[in-house]
C-alpha cells in the first residue's frame, strides 16, 4: 500500500487530469497509468490495490468522469483476478493497460442488478459453447471489445467470453436518469463464446469481482458528494439576496451544515472499507455492505440539497447540479439498492 505522501501526489495528478480533460482522456487515463492500477506487474499494470483504486475513484467521482474506468479498469479486472486463468490473464490484461481493450461484464437479469443463483442464460456445447438469453444493465457494453457472460451449464453457471462483434449478439443502450453512466440490454442468439475460468464457479467470482470493485464506486459516491457539497458552499458565499450572503441565513447554514455531515462521512465510510479490503480484514464484506447503503443515500440527499441550495438556477440543464443527483440516483442502484445491502449487512454479521 502507498503511505500518505504518495497518495496524495496520485490525488493531485488525478484531479490535475479531469481539471484540463478535454473530450475523449481515456488514452491520458493509461499513460499515467490508472488503467493498470489493479493489473499485476507481470502484466504491465501496477500491482496497486483498493485504497490506491479508491484515491482515484473519488477524484473521478468529482468530474462526474464519463468512461468505462468502472467496468474495464476495475469491474473487468477483479473478475480475472477472480477467475485465476494464467492464460485469460495474458492476453486481456496488458491491453487494459495500456488502454487498448475495453470489457463489459453481463451478469444480471430481470429487474435485480445481482447476478442471479441460477441464470436463465444458457451455454450449450462444451467444445465450442454458444451463448443465449438476455442481460440487462449492462455497464458500458455499447463500448465494448469484449463481453464476460454469466451463463448456466450442466456443470452449474460460469463464466464465458463473448466478442461483440460476433454473431448472434445484440447491443441496446438503455435510456437512464444518468447519461454518463451507459447501461445496455444484450441479448444473446446462439452467440460463439469461450469459456473462461472452473466450470460452474460463475456467481463466486462475479460476486467477488462485484465486491472488490464497490470499493471503486464508494469512491465515486464519497467523492462526488464531497464535490457536490462545495459547489452548494460556495454558492451560498456568493449568491446575495436581500443584501446578505445567502449562506448567513439559518436554513441554508442548516442544509450546507447537514451536506458537510453526509458528505464527509460518506468519504470516511469508503477510506474505511478500501482500507479493509486491502488488509483483507475479517468481516470487511459486512462493513462494505452497511457502506454502501449510507453512501448510496447520503449521495442522494447531497445532491438532492445542492439542487435545493442553489434554488431554481439548479434546476436548469445548463448548470451540472442535476448531473449529481442523477449521478447518484443510478449509483443508488447500480450494485444493488440501499435495502439490498442493508439485508445482505445482517446476513454477514449472524443477525
Amino acid at each position: 500500500m502507498a503511505d500518505r505522501d504518495e497518495l496524495q501526489a496520485l490525488r493531485g495528478a488525478v484531479a490535475d487530469l479531469m481539471a484540463k480533460a478535454d473530450g475523449d482522456s481515456w488514452g491520458e487515463l493509461a499513460a499515467m497509468g490508472l488503467l493498470g492500477m489493479l493489473v499485476p506487474e507481470e502484466y504491465g499494470g501496477a500491482g496497486a490495490g483498493p485504497v490506491e483504486v479508491g484515491v482515484v475513484a473519488e477524484e473521478l467521482g468529482r468530474a462526474l468522469f464519463d468512461g468505462p474506468y468502472l467496468s474495464t479498469a476495475v469491474l473487468a479486472v477483479n473478475l480475472i483476478a477472480a477467475l485465476g486463468d494464467p492464460a485469460q490473464c495474458e492476453a486481456v490484461l496488458p491491453g487494459i493497460a495500456a488502454g487498448d481493450t475495453r470489457i463489459a461484464l453481463a451478469f444480471a437479469e430481470g429487474s435485480s442488478p445481482r447476478p442471479p443463483a441460477r441464470p436463465a442464460t444458457s451455454a450449450r456445447g462444451d467444445d465450442s459453447p454458444v451463448l443465449t438469453g438476455e442481460k440487462r444493465f449492462v455497464l458500458d457494453a455499447d463500448g465494448a471489445d469484449s463481453i464476460y457472460v454469466l451463463a448456466d451449464t450442466a456443470s452449474g453457471p460460469g463464466v464465458f467470453a463473448v466478442d461483440t462483434a460476433g454473431p448472434g449478439v445484440t447491443v441496446e443502450p438503455l435510456t437512464t436518469v444518468d447519461q454518463s453512466r451507459r447501461l445496455c440490454t444484450v441479448r444473446l442468439a446462439g452467440a460463439p463464446a469461450i469459456a473462461i475460468g472452473e466450470p460452474g464457479c460463475g456467481v463466486e467470482v462475479f460476486t467477488a469481482a462485484l465486491d472488490r470493485s464497490a470499493v471503486a464506486l464508494l469512491g465515486e459516491q464519497a467523492g462526488a458528494a464531497r464535490r457536490a457539497m462545495e459547489m452548494a458552499r460556495d454558492y451560498a458565499k456568493t449568491r446575495y439576496q436581500f443584501g446578505r450572503a445567502i449562506g448567513s441565513f439559518q436554513a441554508v447554514k442548516h442544509m450546507c451544515a447537514d451536506m458537510l455531515l453526509e458528505a464527509e462521512s460518506a468519504v470516511s465510510a469508503a477510506r474505511h472499507v478500501a482500507a479493509a479490503a486491502a488488509d483483507d480484514s475479517p468481516g470487511w464484506v459486512a462493513d462494505l455492505a452497511l457502506a454502501q447503503a449510507y453512501c448510496s443515500e447520503a449521495f442522494v440527499f447531497v445532491g438532492a440539497t445542492n439542487i435545493q441550495v442553489h434554488g431554481g438556477i439548479g434546476f436548469t440543464w445548463e448548470h451540472p447540479a442535476h448531473r449529481y443527483l442523477r449521478r447518484a440516483r443510478g449509483d443508488a442502484q447500480l450494485f444493488g439498492n440501499p435495502a439490498w445491502h442493508r439485508e445482505r449487512y445482517l446476513r454477514e454479521i449472524g443477525a
